[in-house]
């Protein structure tokens, strides 16, 4: 029997194909017919409750219980009994208006792009997802969101990374910082999955949502929407803010969170350094160019790094997501990054394999912070070699099982000398591995390096640099690895080749040439 998700799915996207819209458009509506659904089914719930209650249903009583209140014209009984030559799309646009009036937690988020849709479409869409059982729990209302989410993402190719980090990487990233309780900060939230993850570790481990305070900024203002609907439809509540992380910190982030988590947009350059005005968020300087009149290529990587860096508290755990070419990147870059790893707060860096995102093909890294390391860590960081842990989704696409995370995750820990957490799924890789259940160098999987060692590498992070090699022949990512190097210094060279030469024209101009 197909999961019920996937059901879903197909029907969705059979009917996309007749309606000629593109992924994109399709998103909003889709997405916002699962919303309502959603919130129909625990306004029904909760209307039982308070009848069972012996008190009379309304607004107040509804979100005393954290359920989205439904007048009556918004529920999706009413909806799904329209007359076939009733304007849906326009039904639906103002049943949206009206379930955000009646709830101050949804202004301004919810789709009003209904109207795109075929009429035919949307009654078809509003049947299928009637689909959806009454007794459908929160958790499977957030998987199928999740899943609609990646699916789209998938679809959509480059620009779906935009919005979304498949969830392995998420999980990956989660089980490495463990945010069980405190404040977390993602200045490039998406849709919010790291948000979710996070509740979803937290209740893994039997303890209360209630003690995650959740903060976000997104600069796309519909992507944004989508995080707030994700988080309602997760019964998580959270301030996300619109605006461009690079020169606004809306959060006032320096010193505050406790976990720092996020897939930032990868080798960006052309920011402006006179719009970067809090240097606290920079405590390392700008990746400027030769001549110092602007960022150089790929600079939104240096800049990132230490806008994760400085928003951690006196003892936060940051982990995101990394181009390859930071690792090794020259100039300014290599400067900011051997200051960063002065300081004795990077924890652990994982390489992962090829064609794990949606929007890049190259193998990327994983940076983990920890600003509470004890003084008996400062002085290493935890190098790991996951390229060639994967299973293979497709012919285009890779992933990271639960057993392959957790195995992950368990060196970490055993790093740490806090030991394996979840035996179950991951027992038969760490009995090859650590047959002791404790931390040693594996060659071609991982090495704890000193940071004497790492000055010697010229304060490289990709861990290739340090782990001892398991003789077998070259493999697509140690290309990729060293192509991301060359491509990286090639780039400084460019921009410098740049400067030089505009500084001759000036030159010339003034001697009369």
């Amino acid at each position: 029997m197909p999961k019920l998700e996937t059901t879903l799915w197909d029907a969705a996207d059979n009917l996309r194909e007749n309606s000629g819209l593109s992924p994109h458009d399709y998103a909003s509506p889709v997405l916002g017919l699962i919303f309502l659904k959603f919130a129909d089914i625990r306004f029904t719930r909760a209307t039982e409750e308070i009848k069972k209650e012996g008190r009379t249903p309304n607004k107040d009583r509804y979100h005393a219980k954290r359920v989205i209140y439904l007048p009556k014209d918004t529920n999706y009984e009413f909806l799904l009994h329209q007359s076939e030559n009733a304007n849906i799309g326009k039904l639906l646009n103002g049943a949206m208006d009206k379930v955000e009036e009646n709830n101050e937690d949804l202004r301004g988020i919810l789709p009003r792009d209904f109207q795109l849709v075929e009429k035919e479409v949307l009654f078809d869409l509003i049947r299928s997802f009637n689909n959806i059982p009454m007794e459908t729990d929160e958790d499977m209302f957030g998987r199928i969101y999740e899943y609609f989410l990646g699916k789209f993402a998938l679809t959509e190719g480059q620009g779906g990374g935009a919005f979304y980090t498949p969830s392995w990487i998420v999980k990956l990233i989660v089980n490495v910082i463990e945010p069980l309780e405190g404040k977390v900060f993602d200045p490039a939230c998406g849709s919010g999955g790291m948000f979710v993850q996070s509740a979803e570790f937290i209740k893994a481990h039997k303890k209360n949502i209630t003690g995650l305070a959740i903060y976000g900024q997104e600069k796309d203002s519909k992507t944004m929407k989508l995080a707030k609907m994700n988080l309602a439809i997760h019964g998580l509540p959270g301030d996300i803010k619109e605006g461009n992380t690079y020169y606004q910190d809306i959060h006032e982030s320096v010193g505050k969170f406790d976990y720092v988590m996020a897939n930032p947009p990868f080798n960006t350059d052309n920011q402006d350094p006179e719009r970067i005005y809090n240097m606290q968020r920079f405590p390392f300087g700008l990746p400027t160019t030769a001549n110092g009149s602007g960022i150089t290529q790929n600079g939104g990587n240096s800049l990132w790094a230490q806008i994760f860096y400085s928003a951690l508290s006196e003892k936060g755990r940051a982990g995101f997501v990394m181009a390859n070419g930071a690792s090794t990147a020259s100039g300014t870059q290599a400067q900011i990054r051997q200051k960063l790893i002065e300081t004795g707060h990077v924890d652990a860096i994982i390489a992962c394999p090829s064609n794990l995102f949606y929007n890049v093909t190259v193998p990327c890294t994983l940076w983990f912070y920890d600003k509470g390391k004890p003084e008996t860590r400062k002085d290493t960081v935890l190098f790991i070699d996951a390229r060639n842990i994967f299973e293979q989704i497709d012919a285009a696409h890779k992933k990271f099982s639960d057993a392959q995370i957790e195995f992950l995750s368990n060196i970490v820990r055993l790093y740490r000398m806090k030991g394996i957490e979840k035996k179950e799924d991951s027992e038969k890789f760490m009995k090859t591995s650590f047959p002791d259940g404790k931390y040693i160098n594996v060659p071609g999987l991982c090495k704890v390096a000193t940071l004497g060692e790492i000055k010697e590498k010229g304060w490289a992070l990709s861990p290739g640099r340090y782990i001892d090699i398991i003789e077998i022949g070259p493999t697509d990512e140690d290309f990729g690895e060293k192509m991301g190097e060359f491509t990286s210094r090639l780039e400084e060279m460019f921009t410098e080749s740049e400067s030089l030469e505009k500084k001759i024209k000036e030159n010339l101009k003034k001697i009369g040439f």
